[in-house]
């Protein structure tokens, strides 16, 4: 394993959570579909010729995010199932590394998806006895050096 699957965890991560953006913007719409009205001309059902008021739900696009939504779905699932086994193997990776505190800031950043920033908030909060406080700098180029060495 190397870094490019660590990234990828955090980019399958990023895709689900604009899968479940998507999802939910269609399920807003699909509860609250957009009621339209048109004016036709046409014969009454008293006989009379004129105009005609027809109101309802545009029935093509409604099925259209129906069938939308279920796509979306079935990749989110599929793309879930992607991030479990990555993930999975993101972490016998980190469990493999010598450094507890290398582990450590590796499940804050890769598994957690958290920020250098953050990262270094949570040493921090792990390490309060140490001498040199946790920076985002010093997280990243901690990181960074790793991967030079290998």
């Amino acid at each position: 394993m190397d870094k490019k699957v660590l990234i990828q965890l955090c980019d399958i991560r990023a895709e689900i959570d604009d899968l479940r953006k998507r999802i939910d913007n269609l399920d807003k719409f699909l509860e609250d579909p957009p009621i339209v009205s048109d004016v036709v001309k046409g014969t009454r059902i008293d006989g009379t010729v004129g105009p005609i008021k027809i109101t309802g739900i545009p029935g093509p696009e409604y099925a259209n995010k129906q069938k939308l939504r279920k796509r979306y779905r079935y990749l989110m699932e599929s793309a879930e199932e992607k991030l479990l086994e990555l993930t999975c193997q993101a972490e016998e990776y980190i469990q493999n590394l010598d450094k507890s505190e290398l582990r450590n800031m590796f499940r804050l950043y890769f598994i957690d998806g958290r920020s250098y920033t953050q990262v270094a908030r949570c040493m921090n909060s792990m390490y309060p006895r140490r001498r040199k406080n946790y920076t985002e700098e010093g997280v990243r180029k901690k990181i960074q050096r790793f991967f030079e060495k290998i």
